[in-house]
């Protein structure tokens, strides 16, 4: 698969990433199964991780992962790359299903998944591309003053909204808005570099 070297978005032959996603993301629209398995090996490592991280469990953030690409595959056509990069869709949408799959949960669906019931969906070439991914996250986060790092914190991996942000900090709903639009202003400069 692809090795992340030399130029950012770049394989390691030099092949535009942005430009196979969107070729691989025509072939969906056309119903082209192949395609969806390509995009799943480049990216589903990157959606279970950040359901995981969500939901803090196995089992519920591999039905995540299955969502998030059967949600692909049905709205494929309705991407936008003018919006945003295809990563970055999928790991909005596999945030906000885990949210959504959090804040339904019921007490008795905390069941504990054994280590050895996790089956993961990603090739080790795979898990290093994602790692280097979550690692400049990481990297970018920790650069950030420590009151916006932890509204993201809060805001990104804990699911709560701005509101229960304001109660759980005791801070104004507006300075919480402000400090999460300058936390992902600077996201965006660093990716974007």
């Amino acid at each position: 698969m692809n090795r992340q070297s030399g130029a950012p978005g770049q394989s390691s032959d030099g092949t535009d990433k942005k430009a196979i996603d969107l070729a691989l993301m025509a072939r969906i629209v056309q119903r082209d199964e192949a395609a969806l398995a390509a995009l799943y090996d480049r990216y589903g490592g990157l959606v279970f991780s950040v359901a995981s991280r969500v939901l803090n469990d196995a089992q519920s953030a591999e039905e995540i992962l299955q969502d998030v690409f059967q949600h692909l595959w049905g709205a494929a056509a309705r991407f936008d790359p003018e919006r945003g990069s295809l990563a970055g869709w999928l790991v909005v949408t596999a945030r906000n299903r885990s949210i959504d799959r959090l804040r339904r949960r019921t007490p008795q669906s905390h069941a504990d998944v054994l280590p050895e019931d996790i089956a993961l969906p990603f090739n080790l070439e795979d898990s290093i591309v994602r790692d280097r991914l979550l690692d400049k996250v990481r990297g970018v986060i920790d650069r950030l003053p420590s009151d916006q790092r932890t509204l993201m914190e809060l805001a990104y991996f804990d699911g709560l909204t701005h509101v229960e942000i304001a109660a759980r900090t005791r801070e104004p709903l507006g300075t919480i808005k402000s400090r999460l639009r300058a936390a992902l202003s600077s996201l965006r400069k660093e990716f974007a570099s």
